[in-house]
């Protein structure tokens, strides 16, 4: 029986096939669940939307930057399905100019655009589709072992997903009274067009081969496998966590 059969809700950060939200589109998918993607712009639009149409997958165009283009995004999801079951943010972005730089020469509006795209953004969402919520759920969001560990070149990424897991902790607190779990899931480096922005980022995942017990890379679909468990009902008794998916890195020095 597929596990997720009967439920609805809503994959944030579709960029291209490779992406990991467009593996956890597809997996939930898979597994029975009815739902809806968004991507950037026209353009992603235009590369993300014959894979996901054939998934029977319909996605939209929604810049988490434009408030009311977020509503308007969540409201239409939500006359389509008439609740949600869970909601997976997959969305990280900075400016490269503030990326590719030390954090400590980093703008003040680069690093603030960094943090409400990769960051608050979540919160935005959460708020919007709590309404849809009313019978519980899961909300899933992305992080990066580099929240917890100063990695080379990850820059003002690593505060900006430190804050995403704190914000993580305080939505679980907040959202638990509504039956709402919360959870960060930590990939290991995968070459996604996210990760392209990265310098030296080949170095990383050389690195990241040779630091992990498994001796390996984690896949897309690997990183969905686990996405899928924390929307299922199979994960009811958990919330507030960061959960790793990354051959075992974070676990050895």
């Amino acid at each position: 029986m597929k596990m997720l059969k009967g439920k609805k809700g809503i994959v944030f950060g579709v960029a291209n096939d490779k992406s990991i939200a467009y593996a956890v589109a597809k997996k939930l998918g898979e597994e029975g669940a009815s739902v809806m993607a968004s991507c950037l712009n026209q353009k992603a639009y235009d590369i993300v939307s014959p894979g996901l149409l054939a998934l029977d997958i319909p996605v939209q165009s929604c810049n988490v930057e434009d408030f009311e283009q977020l509503k308007t995004f969540i409201d239409d999801a939500a006359t389509r399905f008439g609740k949600f079951d869970f909601i997976v943010h997959s969305i990280a972005w900075a400016p490269l100019e503030d990326l590719h730089g030390k954090v400590i020469d980093s703008s003040s509006a680069g690093f603030s655009r960094a943090m409400a795209v990769s960051c608050h953004s979540f919160a935005e969402i959460a708020h919007l589709c709590l309404p849809y919520m009313k019978d519980g759920g899961s909300m899933v969001t992305m992080t990066y072992i580099g929240a917890d560990e100063a990695v080379p070149h990850y820059g003002l990424m690593g505060p900006v997903k430190a804050a995403l897991e704190s914000l993580v902790r305080y939505m679980a607190l907040e959202l638990g009274p509504q039956k709402i779990r919360v959870h960060a899931v930590s990939p290991g480096p995968i070459l996604t067009r996210a990760a392209s922005g990265i310098e030296e980022f080949d170095a990383l995942m050389k690195h990241a081969i040779e630091r992990a017990p498994l001796g390996r890379l984690v896949t897309t679909e690997e990183v969905a496998n686990l996405t899928a468990f924390l929307c299922d009902d199979g994960s009811s008794g958990m919330t507030g966590q960061t959960i790793y998916v990354d051959g075992g890195c974070h676990a050895v020095a």
